[in-house]
């Protein structure tokens, strides 16, 4: 697959928010194995503070990764938060004789000035549920936040209708 291009016009640095998806390469479900699961969460939260970010949200799926990060300072570098995650990860993932982990690049979306970051939350701590991998998101082990609890999130958000 080829590498999502990254937009000229925009800087990735600032007090920006994304939403972040990057895949494991051939689809490996490298976050299955908790305990490297972990490992690649106190990663991604270590980094994220070196950053300068907030996780509102972040989910480490089996072989997908989804956060949404907002930068903090002008010195705040999406890019820089990314690369130096994956490389960690990757790293590591390689120590255990498993090879690459990283499928090349990732997606991401630009939260407009004016646009609420709820949805984007939401969209991620729902993920496991969509997938079935467990039947309320507070049960799902790979998913977080650095502003809040998971509860939190969901006893914030609205109720579906039956």
């Amino acid at each position: 697959m080829a590498r999502p291009p990254r937009i000229d016009r925009i800087s990735y640095a600032g007090r920006s928010t994304y939403l972040v998806t990057t895949t494991t390469r051939d689809r490996v479900k490298a976050f299955a194995d908790l305990e490297f699961g972990r490992l690649a969460e106190r990663a991604l939260l270590a980094i994220a503070d070196r950053e300068y970010f907030t996780l509102p949200a972040y989910c480490l799926m089996p072989d997908h990764v989804h956060i949404v990060a907002t930068g903090q300072t002008p010195a705040s570098d999406l890019k820089r938060l990314v690369s130096g995650w994956k490389q960690a990860t990757g790293y590591a993932w390689s120590k255990l004789g498993y090879g690459r982990l990283w499928q090349a690049g990732y997606w991401e979306r630009l939260a407009r000035f004016d646009e609420p970051v709820d949805e984007m939350v939401r969209y991620v701590i729902d993920n496991p549920v969509r997938a079935r991998l467990a039947a309320d998101p507070t049960l799902y082990p790979l998913t977080g936040s650095t502003e809040c609890t998971i509860e939190h999130i969901c006893e914030s958000r609205p109720k579906r209708r039956h």
